[in-house]
């Protein structure tokens, strides 16, 4: 009897961690359709709560025949069973290769609408990242797009552009890795250009990109911290004048869309 009992213990809480893991995969979903640039303190309980999930139920990462096997209460592999090893993430086709940037330092301007900053990217420290905004660029792909995001909270001061869609949404074909230069103190000063991603994924980035326009704190989340692909050489005051104007009534009081539309005009790099 008391062996019973206890396998249908087992068989319960094996129940339990795949369905917390297919609620946390329904919240990563939605996480997907926008960035997750503010890795902590805005998240919504539902996020915190699957972050948790993660951290604690899922150490065994239990497979789909083992949930099956639970809820028929047969005998499964214990919760301190090795899970099958995955592939790590690679980048598709579609994404230029880190040798073509490698070593280089491009410059180049971001023209917005409200005024025009001189950039330069560091092909050497994050030479994937460099290699994907310099094909961007070049490929005009940001003529037109808009900065959709700004923060102006005491310590986190950032505008983020390069949504296609201008709502913050990805593109779900065109994602990529690894994290390279991510600060060790999560410490972003003025002036950094550094890429958005979807949280808690190294191999999460894509088009976005933000500007750090006062010195701000991001804590790293489960994956690390934000690439950090470049710096802003002059004109950051454009940025700091579009954060001076405000929010967009309606949104949060210190992150949602800036008051007056922000849009990218050109943005050259050679």
């Amino acid at each position: 009897m008391a062996a019973s009992s206890r396998s249908a213990r087992d068989a319960k809480r094996r129940v339990q961690q795949m369905e917390a893991k297919r609620e946390l995969r329904k919240e990563q979903d939605k996480r997907r359709k926008r960035d997750n640039v503010l890795a902590a303190g805005a998240g919504t309980a539902a996020i915190a709560l699957a972050v948790v999930l993660q951290l604690t139920v899922f150490s065994a990462n239990p497979t789909e025949e083992q949930f099956a096997a639970a809820q028929a209460d047969l005998a499964a592999p214990s919760a301190s069973a090795t899970p099958s090893a995955t592939p790590a993430a690679t980048n598709g086709e579609n994404i230029p290769k880190p040798e073509t940037a490698a070593g280089k330092t491009f410059t180049g301007e971001l023209k917005l609408n409200s005024g025009t900053l001189g950039v330069e990217l560091d092909g050497t420290r994050a030479p994937q990242a460099a290699a994907v905004f310099k094909s961007l660029a070049d490929q005009n792909f940001y003529n037109g797009v808009s900065c959709h995001r700004l923060t102006t909270a005491e310590n986190f001061g950032v505008l983020q552009c390069g949504s296609k869609a201008g709502d913050g949404s990805s593109d779900p074909s065109y994602t990529w890795g690894p994290l390279e230069n991510t600060p060790p103190d999560n410490n972003y000063p003025a002036g950094t250009i550094a890429v958005a991603r979807t949280g808690g994924n190294a191999h999460g980035n894509g088009t976005q990109f933000f500007i750090v326009y006062k010195d701000t704190v991001i804590p790293a989340d489960a994956a690390g911290g934000y690439t950090v692909v470049g710096k802003v050489t002059a004109g950051l005051d454009v940025v700091t004048g579009i954060a001076a104007a405000g929010l967009k009534p309606g949104g949060g009081a210190t992150d949602g869309a800036p008051v007056e539309p922000v849009t990218i005009d050109s943005f050259s790099l050679k």
